[in-house]
């Protein structure tokens, strides 16, 4: 789906390309933190500390790393 006009695309790359890395980077923190916040949010309440990173990082990066990262058999 394309939305967007040509013209907004480019006035909005450009104001990207303007800004320094720094002000890039916060964006991209806020946007991440907005993200994680709104996961934590969906999040059932109850949780154990271990389940309840497993679950977030579930939802980032995937099953399978969060299962590595926070095996189930390692709370027995």
């Amino acid at each position: 789906m394309q939305d967007t006009t040509p013209e907004f695309q480019r006035l909005y790359a450009a104001r990207f390309r303007a800004m320094t890395p720094g002000e890039r980077m916060l964006i991209a923190a806020s946007m991440f933190d907005t993200a994680r916040a709104l996961v934590e949010a969906s999040l059932p309440p109850g949780l154990d500390e271990t389940d309840r990173r497993r679950r977030i990082t579930e939802r980032f990066y995937g099953r399978e790393l969060a299962e590595a990262a926070y095996p189930r058999d390692r709370e027995s």
